[in-house]
């Protein structure tokens, strides 16, 4: 009898021991494991109710659990976790936001409607261009190249508008038209434009500091471009891995902009240029109180005044726009943001943006300590601050947008050019095949 009472209190031991052990492993790997789980929710979400797509798998970026990853869909709501039991996320699906990762229902308010009007590209017919931008386009696309080359190449849509006009696009299998794409951090550029034009309304100024109540030290100094220069001096992490600041502020935390603003100063605000898609967020929380307008921010501003029906800009739990990362359009709607950008904010026959807004956006700020040669006020040019080009082959006065895994809208005010290029590249990021596209489109078209 000793001895059975014995061998129970071993093992009652050992199981104490084992939940222990377990508990320490979720406290340890838990917050890692919410953010691949995360990431698969809202990707698997969003690739199949915004962008219309039925293979998540294929279009964003691998993660590392997708071995151990089960997906659910039920109604609106996408659920994915760690063999159907471990560290569920969750997003939501709201109709003209996207999806969000909430744990609970959402309360966005009802999205403004945007319709095309004023977008000369919307509705444009199908351009026929000429047998030099077809070459073009077939090298954009890895005509040139083996068949796993040119998967791994990735191009799915490219659009080329001259002087306002469409005249050459093409897409890959499965894509068209009017399939939203993910412009990833091209997202920060719409938001410098959208910052603009409400500078130009007076309801924001650069120079406006003191953005949020709780800084009561150093913080209360950054202002409206220091956040959209990215050199807050906010302490940040841009590296794509597990645990970092980006991951968690993309797929752990519901209020994104709190939880930047929350980050202390790693140096002061305007001494050191630092990448960060934390700055643009916090930058919209901002934007999007100040405004009243929340989740419908971009709808009620950008989206409208350019007649973007397609674009999406999905918001974090408390209704702030992922403005650094989550902007969905069509490859089209895409090149409309080029074209107001390089028209200097003039959009027909109105002037939408502060008359130097875009000159300014293209002024780089040297201040001798970077991540991010070239980058501007949310947009990046040609001429880097030496004088030397980023990318000799094309004009100086060249600037674009640029997200993950080789988006790019590509401006060049010399030749009256707009060049989009879509894709999933994370092998080819910023792949000379962008640039020679632009340099052939040129060529083609003078």
């Amino acid at each position: 009898m000793r001895l059975l009472r014995g061998a129970g209190i071993v093992a009652a031991s050992l199981v104490l021991v084992l939940v222990v052990a377990l508990t320490g492993a979720y406290l340890w790997q838990g917050p890692i494991l919410l953010t691949g789980t995360g990431y698969a929710a809202h990707n698997a979400c969003a690739v199949e109710r915004v962008a219309g797509r039925e293979d998540p798998a294929t279009d964003l970026p691998d993660n590392p659990l997708v071995p151990y990853l089960q997906l659910r869909t039920d109604g609106d709501v996408t659920t994915a976790s760690v063999l159907g039991v471990g560290t569920p996320q969750q997003a939501r699906f709201t109709e003209g936001f996207g999806c969000t990762l909430a744990s609970a229902p959402l309360d966005l308010g009802t999205p403004s409607e945007v319709g095309s009007d004023g977008n000369p590209f919307t509705d444009a017919a199908t351009p026929a261009s000429t047998p030099e931008l077809e070459a073009a386009l077939d090298r954009a696309f890895g005509s040139e190249l083996s068949a796993d080359d040119a998967a791994a190449l990735g191009t799915r849509g490219v659009v080329i508008a001259k002087d306002g006009v469409l005249v050459a696009e093409r897409y890959a299998d499965g894509f068209d038209a009017s399939t939203p794409q993910l412009g990833w951090s091209m997202s920060k550029s719409v938001t410098s434009l959208m910052t603009g034009m409400l500078a130009q309304q007076g309801v924001v100024a650069l120079d406006d500091d003191r953005l949020r109540p709780e800084w009561t030290d150093e913080r209360a100094d950054i202002t409206v471009e220091n956040l959209l220069r990215m050199d807050s001096g906010i302490r940040w992490d841009e590296t794509y891995d597990l645990g970092t600041p980006i991951t968690r502020m993309l797929y752990l935390e519901p209020d994104m902009g709190g939880y930047v603003a929350s980050l202390p100063l790693a140096h002061a605000p305007g001494e050191v240029q630092q990448y960060s898609s934390g700055s643009t967020t916090l930058l919209c929380s901002v934007l999007a109180e100040r405004t009243g307008l929340g989740a419908d921010l971009p709808r009620q501003t950008i989206f409208s005044a350019l007649g973007l029906s397609s674009a999406v800009m999905e918001p974090d739990a408390v209704g702030t726009p992922v403005c650094s990362s989550y902007m969905w359009a069509t490859p089209r709607d895409w090149a409309a943001v080029g074209q107001f950008a390089l028209q200097g904010g003039m959009w027909n026959g109105e002037q939408l943006l502060p008359a130097d807004w875009m000159r300014q956006s293209l002024t780089v700020t040297d201040l001798g300590e970077t991540d991010d040669p070239g980058f501007g006020m949310g947009w990046r040019v040609n001429e880097l601050p030496d004088g030397s080009l980023r990318w000799p082959e094309l004009p100086r006065d060249t600037f674009y947008a640029s997200g993950h895994d080789g988006q790019k809208v590509i401006a060049v005010p010399s030749h009256g050019l707009v060049v989009v290029r879509m894709g999933f590249t994370p092998a080819y990021d910023d792949a000379p095949s962008e640039v020679a596209l632009v340099e052939e489109a040129i060529a083609a078209l003078g």
